[in-house]
């Protein structure tokens, strides 16, 4: 599995996990700092457990989970954005 697989699959688990916060009852204020810390964990697991994960040291694999983690919300306000009717 390419490297770019690897993180985009950082994004995609994240991106779930702020639409469950959405759902919840929790403030919608709270889903990048909760997608963050979602995906800072998911990449300190991928580093262990992926032979492709793009680095080989904790810190930046908690920078590059949390950065996916990010894009989750990135994605999320570009396709309201794109999808809202004026």
């Amino acid at each position: 599995m390419p490297e770019f697989a690897t993180v985009a699959g950082i994004t995609v688990i994240c991106y779930l996990v702020g639409m469950i916060v959405k759902a919840s009852p929790l403030d919608d204020k709270f889903i990048p700092i909760i997608v963050g810390i979602c995906g800072g964990a998911l990449g300190v697991v991928g580093m262990n457990t992926m032979s492709t994960f793009p680095v080989d040291n904790i810190i930046d694999a908690i920078a590059v989970g949390i950065a996916s983690g990010l894009a989750a919300t990135g994605i999320n306000q570009i396709y309201k954005q794109l999808t809202k009717a004026e």
